[in-house]
């Protein structure tokens, strides 16, 4: 039964989810919110389909029956474009999933150049490939994968260790052969970088899911009762390690 005190319960492989769960709490304030980190399972974005559709249903659903939520956020790109299909089979709550904003850029863009910025199992989908004919119609889109940005962005958050090659990793693809006016962020570790980012390449639009994926949540709890005060925030992990005293206090702040 869903009451006041049940959360939504927001998944990912690392702190990347924290940037959709941020803006749920944004849009909620009262939404008791429990975020879930399969740190004993990270990264997702270099594994093979197999085991990942394996350990996203199984971290999940043992985190399902333990925390009662009232639904389910994969605040994950790799998981999302893989599991969800086995997730809303599997479950008997809503779970929502995080796709790449190509639509949106693409509908914005005036020269028709995106980049689709991912993990390499994102890009690589076949998911993807539709994604980029449904939405990108008429547009040159550019992808590129990289687990570097992922852990860069662990660290970031962690111990506030800027990445020091990230123009050195990016300009190139960013700029050549010719500059892209907006990048899709495709991972959700990827916005907690933005202010480096819109630093570096100040003439570039960068575009995430997590507005979108908080007004999708809102509508789902918006006939449930939600406490008019700011709602409890839990962090939960999977393995021994539990994660570092910065992204507590981050979860904190929510």
């Amino acid at each position: 039964m869903v009451t006041a005190s049940s959360p939504v319960l927001v998944f990912d492989s690392g702190v990347g989810g924290l940037s959709v769960a941020a803006e749920i709490r944004r849009r909620l304030p009262g939404l008791p919110l429990h975020y879930l980190m399969d740190s004993a399972g990270f990264p997702y974005g270099n594994k093979d389909d197999a085991t990942l559709v394996e350990r996203v249903l199984k971290v999940c659903a043992e985190a399902v029956a333990e925390h009662q939520p009232r639904l389910l956020v994969v605040a994950c790109n790799t998981a999302s474009t893989l599991a969800l299909p086995a997730l809303r089979a599997a479950l008997d709550i809503p779970v929502v999933g995080v796709v790449p904003a190509l639509k949106v850029a693409a509908a914005a863009s005036d020269s028709g150049q995106i980049g689709l910025l991912a993990t390499p199992a994102t890009v690589n989908r076949p998911y993807t490939d539709n994604l980029i004919r449904d939405f990108a119609v008429g547009c040159q889109v550019r992808r590129f994968g990289s687990v570097e940005l992922v852990q860069w962005a662990e660290d970031w958050l962690a111990c506030g260790r800027e990445p020091q090659s990230l123009a050195e990793h990016l300009d190139d693809w960013l700029m050549r052969p010719q500059p892209v006016s907006h990048v899709v962020l495709g991972c959700t570790h990827f916005p907690l970088l933005r202010p480096m980012l819109e630093r570096l390449w100040p003439t570039i639009c960068w575009v995430d899911s997590g507005e979108a994926i908080a007004r999708r949540v809102a509508q789902l709890v918006g006939q449930q009762q939600v406490t008019e005060q700011a709602g409890k925030v839990m962090l939960s992990w999977t393995g021994d390690l539990p994660p570092a005293e910065a992204v507590r206090s981050y979860v904190a702040s929510l």
